[in-house]
């Protein structure tokens, strides 16, 4: 009976602490978010007000030296380390070269393991078909490799002298570059296995898909060049 009494006693306690707390709260003066502005004429959301740009910390840039206080002016060396495109013609390139049989060694060394042994690609690695494709640009299944597709034997030479082997990019040597192009040339039937191919090389050797491209009509060079309707 005397537990029944303090249940009842603790209950009436809660009861009149939580009317108490209801009271208080219901003093407590309450104020309702501020609606949201709204754009006059469209009654759409005005933008929340943009914050201040730390920029304006900075120092002034002087427009007439174009100088910004930020970096340094590249060194030559430096220029010279990332200036290494090739020109279709050959301008860029390196000195150097290097034959089909020396690039057939270089191939199964660095290249084989994506691209395959036939150079037709490795699905299980993402590496692509090198050669192979002609005739099927202009179908339902196109085949787009070095043999079919690229307009220009440079376009080979300076990808795979910035962005191969997938594994160490950049450091095959201008005359492994030359080999490994030349090998992949001739396994297409573009250029002689029997040519050293060098930066004289590049303006003899004639792509399948040379004149497969046409300039782009843009802002800086006017009016491009329109395919054959046919």
């Amino acid at each position: 009976m005397r537990n029944v009494s303090i249940l009842a006693a603790t209950g009436a306690a809660f009861a009149l602490a939580s009317h108490a707390q209801q009271a208080d709260d219901a003093q407590v003066p309450r104020q309702a978010a501020e609606l949201p502005q709204r754009l006059e004429g469209t009654g759409e959301r005005a933008p929340e007000t943009v914050p201040r740009s730390s920029a304006e910390e900075g120092a002034e840039i002087d427009p007439a030296a174009f100088r910004f206080g930020l970096g340094r002016r590249a060194s030559g060396e430096e220029i010279a380390a990332v200036d290494i495109d090739v020109m279709p013609d050959g301008h860029g390139a390196p000195e150097g070269g290097g034959t089909f049989a020396e690039g057939e060694e270089l191939y199964a060394t660095h290249c084989v393991a994506c691209h395959g042994a036939d150079l037709q690609g490795v699905e299980g690695t993402g590496g692509v078909a090198l050669i192979g494709g002609r005739g099927t640009l202009d179908t339902d299944a196109p085949v787009k490799t070095v043999e079919s597709y690229w307009p220009h034997a440079s376009t080979l030479f300076d990808y795979t002298q910035r962005a191969m082997p997938f594994n160490a990019p950049g450091s095959l040597t201008p005359d492994e570059v030359y080999a490994i192009s030349a090998y992949i040339l001739g396994r297409a039937g573009i250029l002689d296995k029997g040519t050293e191919m060098d930066a004289a090389t590049f303006a003899e050797i004639e792509m399948p898909n040379a004149d497969g491209f046409y300039r782009a009509t843009r802002p800086d060079t006017g009016p491009g060049e329109a395919p054959d309707a046919d």
